[in-house]
């Protein structure tokens, strides 16, 4: 059984002594396989154009949390996301500083910044701003839980709408409820058939006018010409967009010069060469010994 290993050099040189630690064998890069047999799981962000080369692979092991980009592998093989305290750790204080900066109307006094404006506005209290948090799972509850703690108002959206203590969780069907009382709406959702381009413009016109958006899902779940008619149009105070549609944003694209928008690049989260290592292990062992592999992904469900 050998890893084959489909990413940076960098990573590469951190995995290789964990690997070697371990006594497990791993071959970095297609051009090093000697023998496309050996191979039994993959390590990757994008996986071989030609997997059939490899007969024997039983996991594709994505090296991130997202798994939008691995297509539809072959029956038999199963899928796996990088799970690590460190990803959810990050996601989880992207969220909520994005949340703040939104809340305290940061946008607003970095473009007076700009112009040398010294003016104060109104603000609300925690109390009074309603959050709906789209996504209530390993990134989603933590986040809820931080923000209840600050004095907001947090309710959770799911496909299932699966109860959680301490925060009620709107399902399928409640969707325009649930947007109906998010005045700062924040995206946490897996990139799936359902999710995609699920932001348009008739879901933006059920959020309350002057809402604010917080998106660390996936880019293609956003139209980004949606968002923008509904900055122009009051619907939409401000937005914080770790992901864009698309991606990256090319130059010249109407939100990064628009002052309501803060962008980052999709820098919401990164992978610990070490715990990514170590996940990567756990998944080999996991399968070899017959037990359920971490961060198993149901491909049909994207998540």
């Amino acid at each position: 059984m050998a890893l084959l290993y489909l990413s940076t050099p960098e990573r590469a040189v951190a995995w290789q002594k964990i690997f070697a630690d371990a006594g497990e064998e791993m071959v970095i890069g297609e051009e090093a396989v000697t023998d496309p047999a050996a191979i039994t799981h993959i390590a990757c962000w994008y996986p071989p154009a030609d997997i059939a080369r490899y007969p024997n692979v039983r996991v594709v092991i994505s090296i991130g949390a997202g798994v939008d980009q691995i297509p539809a592998l072959p029956g038999g093989v199963q899928l796996s996301r990088t799970v690590s305290s460190q990803i959810d750790g990050m996601v989880r204080e992207w969220v909520v500083m994005a949340t703040l900066m939104l809340h305290r109307g940061m946008p607003t006094y970095i473009e007076q910044s700009t112009r040398e404006i010294w003016q104060a506005h109104a603000g609300l209290a925690t109390r009074q701003t309603s959050i709906g948090i789209m996504g209530t799972g390993r990134v989603g509850l933590p986040v809820a839980r931080t923000l209840i703690d600050l004095g907001f108002d947090v309710c959770g959206w799911s496909r299932s709408g699966r109860s959680v203590a301490g925060m009620p969780v709107y399902g399928e069907r409640d969707l325009d409820r649930f947007l109906g009382q998010s005045n700062l709406l924040i995206c946490l959702l897996p990139l799936t058939d359902q999710t995609r381009g699920l932001m348009s413009g008739a879901f933006f016109e059920k959020l309350p006018m002057g809402s604010r958006l917080v998106h660390a899902g996936r880019g293609a779940e956003l139209d980004m010409d949606a968002l923008h008619t509904a900055l122009q149009n009051g619907r939409i105070e401000s937005a914080m967009l770790d992901v864009t549609n698309p991606e990256p944003l090319p130059k010249g694209h109407w939100a990064w010069s628009d002052p309501r928008v803060i962008i980052t690049p999709h820098i919401g989260s990164v992978t610990d060469y070490e715990q990514g290592a170590r996940h990567v292990l756990a998944v080999i062992r996991a399968d070899r010994g017959g037990e359920e592999i971490p961060g198993r992904v149901d491909q049909n469900l994207g998540y």
